[in-house]
């Protein structure tokens, strides 16, 4: 600390301002003491119990995240409550369930809701108009973000798509900066895997609350193709502007390492770009069951954590 960031913090503890305020962390106690990021989890981990078995709901999710894995930050999918956006009804109660269980609502990631890179301008509007209710929806729950896609049909350049894009994202963001509100894009398929490009329509949109959701494994620039970006690369670019981290994971190893990502490697990048928040567990894989695959990401992530503390 230089001699003028001394007098600024010491003016403001004058001021009242606690030191949470001046260096940008939620407690104190969190800067000195607590682990350099936290685990949440993400409600697609347990898409299949949800949508093929039925044995749990939306409004479940946040009794299963703190009473199954002792998880208290969770992150919706709006394909589990597509037609609750605005009812505000069930909004209360799942916020109600929340608060009693002591889970915090982190984001709400949108999907089906028109692209926002769209070549039609009408289109591309309409895509924006279609996130507002989930962005009323998260802020109502206590959330800091909404997840989106940058999608754009694919049409045009490249230097084209990230124009149509970075003027979607940019509008939406506009809507969300009047709610105290992120949109973050994650690496989602297409050119969103693409990490230059991405890092692109960032630099394009220029707003503070417009950010990535880097995702340790959705770098599938075409599935059918096997055609994939470096999710090394991709997460190093993506990380400047992440307000998230999403830890994909699929299957391990008999000593419990993703068989796909170096977790060491991967929340090294994480470490060095210097963020200090929320790592989402997001398991995918088929060979364990859910509930198994989200214990051994999360004892994997708190190893990895724990070495590089």
């Amino acid at each position: 600390m230089n001699r003028r960031q001394f007098i600024q913090t010491t003016g403001a503890f004058a001021a009242g301002i606690s030191i949470a305020s001046v260096t940008g962390c939620a407690t104190a106690k969190k800067c000195c003491a607590g682990p350099w990021f936290e685990i949440s989890l993400a409600e697609w981990s347990l898409n299949r119990t949800i949508r093929n078995a039925k044995t749990m709901t939306n409004l479940d999710f946040p009794k299963v995240a703190r009473q199954d894995f002792g998880i208290t930050a969770i992150e919706y999918v709006n394909q589990f409550f597509m037609d609750k956006a605005r009812d505000e009804a069930y909004l209360k109660q799942l916020k109600g369930i929340c608060d009693g269980e002591g889970v915090k609502s982190l984001l709400i990631m949108c999907d089906s809701e028109g692209n926002l890179g769209d070549p039609s301008t009408e289109k591309r509007e309409q895509a924006v108009q279609n996130h507002h209710k989930w962005a009323d929806a998260a802020k109502f729950l206590g959330c800091h973000s909404i997840r989106v896609n940058a999608a754009t049909g694919n049409a045009g350049s490249f230097e084209e798509q990230q124009k149509r894009a970075a003027d979607g994202l940019a509008k939406l963001g506009e809507y969300c900066a009047t709610l105290g509100l992120n949109a973050i894009v994650e690496n989602h398929g297409g050119l969103s895997s693409n990490g230059a490009w991405l890092a692109g329509v960032m630099r394009l949109v220029k707003k503070p609350n417009v950010g990535t959701l880097p995702d340790f494994g959705n770098f599938y620039i075409d599935r059918a193709k096997n055609e994939q970006y470096d999710r090394y690369q991709g997460t190093t670019e993506l990380m400047p502007f992440a307000k998230g981290v999403s830890a994909k994971s699929h299957d391990f190893d008999d000593a419990g390492n993703e068989k796909n990502t170096d977790y060491r490697r991967m929340l090294k990048i994480v470490k060095d770009a210097g963020y200090r928040g929320f790592v989402g567990i997001e398991y995918e894989g088929s060979v364990l069951g859910e509930y198994e695959g989200i214990r051994a990401t999360m004892t994997l992530l708190e190893t990895v954590r724990a070495e590089l503390a």
